[in-house]
């Protein structure tokens, strides 16, 4: 019987006890919304909590985003003890991205708590840069990867945080906002969490949107700092 991990806190205890906790094992938890929201903030401070509890982090980095100075500013103390329970990938096409997600099973051992992908679809995004005929086999490989990604946290008892970037979905009145590869995506995430911003600068609005115990959305506030992601507290 495989070892299952335990709880993986996200850093901010509004959104862990919206979760239940935090990021469960044999779980794809999926983050998605627009730019300046916070997603890698979140996903390296998961890295961090990760490592803080004797785990291993398969990061992969598909935007250029993960920074070692931002996982100095979130860490602030033992980082280099976390830096090395960090694996990280950095895929510069979508099917470098196929190939690292094909032999991830191989990277995996006991002590490997969290797989995150970050943004799962910058690459797919780049590629079909505007050619609609691309969406269909890109699509299919894109499900591959989830279909795959799904089968690895529930036989290795891992958990998986990925996040998505957003396009502009025009509704009879308004605008609204949604994954890229939406049906993909939320298919196969067990989790959705939808990042928004706010008119506070640096505010954002974390809606759950989906979770296997949890049947109506749910929100709370988090403020992006320098040190990470913290609960938002109301002046006064």
């Amino acid at each position: 019987m495989k070892h299952l991990r335990p709880i993986i806190s996200t850093g901010s205890s509004g959104l862990d006890e919206m979760l239940s906790g935090g990021l469960a094992a044999e779980t794809i938890h999926l983050l998605y919304g627009e730019a300046e929201t916070g997603k890698t903030t979140l996903a390296i401070q998961c890295a961090i909590n990760c490592a803080r509890i004797g785990y291993k982090t398969i990061y992969i980095d598909s935007e250029g985003t993960f920074s070692a100075k931002r996982l100095m500013q979130i860490a602030s103390s033992g980082v280099e003890e976390i830096a090395s329970n960090i694996i990280l990938a950095k895929p510069v096409t979508f099917k470098k991205q196929t190939a690292i997600l094909d032999k991830l099973d191989g990277y995996i051992t006991e002590k490997v708590g969290l797989i995150i992908i970050d943004t799962i679809t910058s690459l797919y995004s780049a590629e079909i840069g505007g050619e609609t005929r691309k969406t269909f086999n890109l699509n299919r490989e894109l499900n591959s990867q989830l279909a795959y990604l799904a089968q690895i946290v529930k036989t290795r008892k891992i958990a998986a945080l990925i996040t998505s970037q957003v396009r502009s979905v025009f509704m009879a009145h308004e605008v609204d906002l949604e994954p890229v590869a939406r049906r993909v995506l939320k298919f196969w995430s067990n989790v959705v969490i939808d990042l928004k911003l706010t008119s506070q600068h640096g505010v954002v609005k974390a809606v759950l949107e989906k979770h296997p115990r949890i049947l109506r959305p749910q929100s709370c506030l988090l403020k992006i700092v320098e040190e990470g992601i913290q609960d938002y507290k109301y002046p006064g």
